[in-house]
């Protein structure tokens, strides 16, 4: 059992997906640090020097001056802010994606075109070589699916 499970963590499709998984984890991390500490604050700025990670309605009718405060008070909270946020690293995330794929696929060997296909068949009656387009063989006759 031991040799199995060696062989298949060994594959290389196995190895490629948890080498994608702990980059994508760092990657994540360096996305969320440019989101809230880069992008939102310019953002915020630009619209009024709003705070996205600190807009919440309070469902309990209280107001709170921060999400921190409601929390203190086991208050419950629609987080709002934190949705924008994360729609904010997810259309980054897609895009940076979107990028290196494209990228890649232009680095990457064009696929050779299909060959042709043939301009002639053999008759199925007299084997003789025919037009492929021809639904009757002119040597014999024979008509053709």
């Amino acid at each position: 059992m031991f040799k199995e499970f060696k062989t298949f963590i060994m594959r290389g499709n196995v190895l490629d997906l948890a080498i994608g998984v702990i980059i994508g984890a760092a990657f994540g991390k360096i996305v969320d640090s440019l989101v809230n500490d880069i992008l939102n604050p310019v953002i915020g700025l630009a619209l009024g020097k709003v705070d996205f990670s600190n807009l919440f309605v309070s469902l309990n009718g209280e107001i709170y001056a921060t999400i921190a405060d409601a929390k203190k008070a086991a208050a419950p909270t629609l987080n709002y802010g934190m949705f924008v946020n994360a729609v904010i690293q997810f259309v980054i995330v897609a895009f940076v994606i979107f990028m290196i794929v494209k990228q890649v696929n232009r680095l990457m060997p064009a696929p050779a075109p299909p060959p042709p296909a043939p301009a002639t068949k053999d008759c199925p009656e007299c084997t003789s070589a025919i037009p492929a387009k021809a639904k009757r063989c002119p040597q014999c006759t024979c008509a053709l699916a």
